[in-house]
């Protein structure tokens, strides 16, 4: 595999030689299958030349995820960054940003309460209609599709879903939103060379900050108003930088991992026609199927970085040092066999002991992703409705399947073109209405 754009001009610190991912993330399961063969934790190369250990097994995942002794602030944990390193790569959207995603103790305890109240089960719940009225309306328009025309399902339906659910949760305007769902895809690039990151990080800097000084002064019932009112009036000691990251990461990953949630289940579903028809005649349900997309296509392959605040001896395997990074490996810890056994690699939505406390998808811990049950709703209700107007829809990819998104960290597709057929609303089949929230399994909706 050929080494990381940056790579050489990296110093490159003494040691064993790593596995050098691939910067595109073409084939990450497989990759992702070749680090759990090496071991739980593997040293491993990312793009610009920098080294962490991937953590490719669940139960060790899981453990350091909830360890104290791994932290995720970069200016305190990490010598490298400290050093004044990788400042100018892909990485700096990742770890060179001040929120809660980047904080570690009392700070992140501070920034994390901002955010929490933003998706509590009763403002969820409370998002239910707004996400149906925004599926029907794609879903109408998709209706106009002339028969045999071929349908880009990401663009017309798992894209604009949650960026319209997002965007009106954080009051962002109508014409602010092309220019920043480009933006936020682009921060989940890890291709970009030195000058493309630098130059995305300043245009997402000019968006947000745009944001902010229309919700200053045209303050309305949104998130993004409640957050600007924390900055300026509570006393809450939220930075302007702090503000900007937050809107950041919570615009980000409430867009990206959605449309990919959305994305990656209608293609196992249409890739798997026994499941699909499981969850059609209702043997199974619409929650299972989503859970097991989370487990087998993560939504998130590998999230960037943690650190070793000590050293931490792991059992039966290497000492990752102090300062040392750790990639936290979703994927491959959704596909180990020592988890989920011998038929791991298969999307199985009949599997045993199935539901949300048997993948990690949304993290665990104290960085557990707030956002995951307005994720799941979204998907609860995109995906019923889609198969439910378009009983007939299959994929219309080339072989080998569509495209798979550029980069190591999102795992999704590029696009997703099918082919629609539709039934007139009175047939209906009644039995695949939503499954409201109440009736959910694992805590879910």
């Amino acid at each position: 595999m050929p080494a990381a754009p940056g790579a050489a001009t990296a110093t490159a610190p003494p040691g064993p030689r790593p596995f050098v991912l691939d910067p595109a993330g073409r084939d990450l399961h497989g990759e992702a299958a070749r680090l759990r063969a090496l071991g739980p934790a593997v040293l491993v190369e990312l793009p610009a030349g920098i080294r962490a250990w991937s953590i490719n097994t669940h139960d060790l995942l899981k453990t350091l995820l909830t360890d104290d002794r791994v932290s995720k602030d970069p200016r305190r944990h990490w010598p490298a960054w400290q050093r004044g390193e990788h400042h100018d790569t892909w990485i700096r959207t990742w770890v060179g940003v001040h929120n809660m995603d980047t904080a570690y103790g009392p700070e992140h305890r501070r920034l994390r309460k901002l955010v929490a109240p933003t998706f509590t089960g009763r403002r969820t719940r409370a998002m239910l209609p707004r996400v149906r009225h925004a599926a029907d309306r794609l879903l109408d328009a998709l209706a106009d599709t002339a028969p045999g025309d071929i349908v880009d399902l990401r663009a017309a339906y798992a894209h604009p879903l949650p960026m319209q659910v997002i965007c009106d949760l954080f009051g962002v305007p109508e014409t602010s939103r092309p220019r920043l769902a480009r933006l936020m895809a682009r921060a989940m690039d890890t291709t970009l060379t030195p000058d493309e990151a630098e130059q995305t990080v300043h245009e997402v800097d000019d968006a947000l900050t745009a944001l902010v000084a229309h919700r200053r002064s045209h303050p309305g019932d949104d998130l993004t108003s409640a957050l600007v009112a924390a900055r300026d009036d509570d006393g809450s000691h939220l930075s302007e930088r702090e503000l900007l990251d937050t809107l950041l990461l919570v615009i980000g990953a409430g867009n990206e991992t959605t449309v990919n949630l959305i994305g990656n289940a209608v293609h196992a579903l249409l890739t798997h026609p026994d499941q699909l028809r499981l969850v059609l005649d209702g043997t199974v349900s619409w929650h299972d199927a989503i859970e097991e997309t989370l487990r087998w296509a993560p939504s998130v392959a590998n999230v960037p970085l943690r650190y070793a605040v000590e050293d931490i001896a792991l059992p039966g395997g290497p000492t990752i040092r102090k300062g040392e990074a750790i990639l936290a490996a979703y994927a491959a810890a959704g596909r180990d066999p020592d988890r989920h056994g011998p038929t791991a690699d298969r999307f199985d939505i009949t599997r045993p002991g199935r539901g949300a406390a048997e993948h990690l998808a949304f993290g665990h811990g104290v960085h557990f992703c707030p956002g995951a049950p307005l994720a799941r709703t979204e998907a609860a209700v995109a995906l019923p409705a889609l198969f439910d107007r378009f009983p007939g829809i299959h994929l219309a990819a080339a072989p080998g399947g569509p495209a798979p998104t550029e980069g190591f960290i999102a795992y999704g597709h590029h696009t997703l073109p099918v082919r629609l057929t539709a039934l007139h609303p009175a047939a209906r089949n009644p039995r695949l209405r939503l499954e409201e929230p109440g009736a959910a399994r694992n805590g879910s909706v």
